[in-house]
């Protein structure tokens, strides 16, 4: 589903103009991003949790030069948990019908 369909799908339920349904999400997602972006963690109850790891430095390969290793410096991720009513509704799909 992209941003496009959301926006749809929202305008649809609640009546209000695609336009304006718009700005409401694009400003949820840049507030999200602009917390994560702080190191801070986002909990939506019942959704997940949005929190910012950090990977620890590796060793790895080139696939084309496999005898030569590469040393990839640790940094920042963004880590989602899913919340126990998320989990439970995922939990209801058919493996066979998913992708």
């Amino acid at each position: 589903m992209t941003k496009r369909e959301i926006v749809v799908s929202i305008s649809k339920q609640t009546k209000m103009i695609q336009k304006d349904v718009a700005v409401i999400v694009q400003a949820t997602l840049d507030h999200l991003a602009d917390e994560l972006a702080k190191g801070h963690t986002i909990e939506l109850r019942n959704f997940g949790v949005f929190e910012c790891k950090v990977r620890k430095s590796r060793k790895g390969r080139n696939p084309k030069q496999p005898k030569n290793e590469v040393v990839i410096p640790e940094r920042v991720v963004v880590k989602f948990r899913a919340g126990r009513e998320l989990k439970e509704r995922v939990d209801t799909l058919n493996p066979s019908k998913v992708g």
